[in-house]
């Protein structure tokens, strides 16, 4: 390699591609906010509660897959809240969890397909939330997926068809977008 032929940094490469084409630029395509509690009655009407005032949105029960006797889990038994959202309130929630957990994440819990999933110990730790001695703390877990537009095709009723590899988001663009749009230092990329 000679002195003039330089490694072109990964991070302005990306951004030079999606300059160069918007339809390649990623979005937040949804928010998914995951209270796992592992246990069904009063405990989880709380965390049902508690995610509707924290989202603004109904929560949606999940049942247990399989029976757990160590756990005293049964299977079809509630044991879990979730709320996915989308738009701008994807987006103010989204804010709303990287302040609480320092507008840092780690390279490696980005995957593949544009996906990054982190946690929140407690639900205290976010901004504007307040506790509440008759509710308690409770943590989530909160993914984003991030996608290109004409994502639709893969969705839509009429004329599905796959997305091909080259159109979706890499692991790599998922990093460089929550780097430069969102603000967030990505621990262990480039």
């Amino acid at each position: 390699m000679t002195v003039r032929q330089e490694v072109e940094d990964p991070v302005s490469r990306i951004l030079g591609r999606w300059s160069s084409n918007p339809m390649l630029e990623p979005r937040i395509a949804k928010v998914v906010v995951n209270m796992g509690v592992g246990s069904s009655g009063e405990r989880l009407e709380k965390a049902a509660r508690l995610l509707e005032q924290l989202t603004g949105q109904k929560p949606s029960f999940r049942r247990a897959k399989r029976t757990i006797k160590e756990f005293n889990i049964k299977r079809g038994e509630p044991i879990a809240v979730v709320v996915t959202l989308r738009g701008a309130r994807a987006t103010d929630f989204l804010e709303r969890a990287l302040a609480a957990i320092g507008r840092r994440i780690k390279y490696s819990s980005f995957d593949d397909y544009g996906n990054v999933s982190f946690g929140i110990r407690e639900h205290i730790m976010l901004p504007g939330a307040k506790y509440d001695p008759e509710i308690g703390i409770f943590g989530m877990d909160i993914t984003v997926k991030l996608e290109r537009p004409g994502y639709r095709v893969m969705r839509r009723r009429r004329c599905r068809s796959t997305i091909p590899r080259r159109h979706r988001v890499s692991r790599e663009e998922a990093a460089v977008f929550f780097v430069t749009k969102l603000g967030v230092k990505v621990i262990g990329f480039g």
